[in-house]
């Protein structure tokens, strides 16, 4: 086993939306992306004095405490980690997922792909991972790669690379778009993430998740100027329009 330990922002215990069933969420800390519309800004550098330090194994032990709540096959709940990136502490994940798989634990990855490299290095690393993971939830920011660089400072090559490779390892994916009125609600761009979604056969669910503000008062804290000032959630009708483009109900 490799020595390691995880930087863990914080937990709850008791998550709804994070995957099937009732879930453990475990918001590792790091991330390279900077989302204009992210809510969870205090995750981005990688270490923070709020954080806290977990091996594998005592990880694994405080997660299964609450294991009564995932149902009697453990396939109603489980384990997510989200973040930040949880992709960042690939080594790590890893080691949980061998010691989890032992209890029957269902994993769950929410991740932006971002660490993905497509070499035979990695891959080998991120196939160990794979292997034991049961479920990774995927944000899809937008299609168009100069708007994926002007939104989150990145492109997004490497993450349809990445989703292209777990559909040849056959894995269950549920992807997930942030819906911004004029920034991610374009048209042609929700036509051709739906065109690149059908050339994959392991999409079991696609969400679209309306763009809040909430994370407002997160960033004043940190002394961090709110990117997305002026923009407006998108109404019910903007939502339901960007459902019907990128087909959802279909993956239902």
């Amino acid at each position: 086993m490799i020595d390691c330990k995880a930087i863990v922002n914080k937990i709850e215990t008791f998550g709804l939306v994070d995957g099937p069933g009732v879930r453990v969420v475990v918001f590792l800390q790091g991330c390279n992306m900077r989302c204009k519309y992210c809510h969870n800004p205090e995750t981005w550098a990688l270490k923070s004095k709020d954080c806290k330090e977990y091996t594998p194994q005592e990880l694994v032990d405080f997660c299964y405490r609450y294991h009564t709540y995932w149902g009697k096959n453990m396939f109603n709940g489980g384990v997510t980690f989200s973040g930040g990136e949880p992709l960042l502490q690939l080594d790590f994940l890893i080691e949980f997922a061998k010691l989890a798989k032992q209890k029957n634990i269902n994993i769950a990855i929410d991740t932006c792909g971002q660490p993905f490299i497509n070499d035979k290095q990695y891959l080998e690393r991120f196939d160990t991972l794979a292997l034991l993971v049961d479920l990774f939830i995927v944000d899809i920011k937008c299609y168009d790669n100069d708007l994926h660089k002007e939104i989150t400072g990145h492109t997004n090559t490497n993450i349809f690379d990445m989703l292209k490779h777990l559909n040849t390892l056959n894995k269950d994916v549920w992807i997930r778009h942030v819906l911004v009125p004029s920034l991610t609600d374009s048209k042609e761009d929700l036509l051709n993430t739906k065109q690149f979604l059908n050339t994959l056969n392991n999409i079991r669910k696609v969400e679209v998740l309306p763009y809040h503000d909430f994370a407002i008062f997160k960033y004043k804290n940190l002394g961090i100027k709110y990117p997305l000032e002026g923009y407006r959630v998108p109404t019910d009708i903007e939502v339901k329009t960007a459902e019907n483009i990128l087909e959802v109900e279909k993956y239902k």
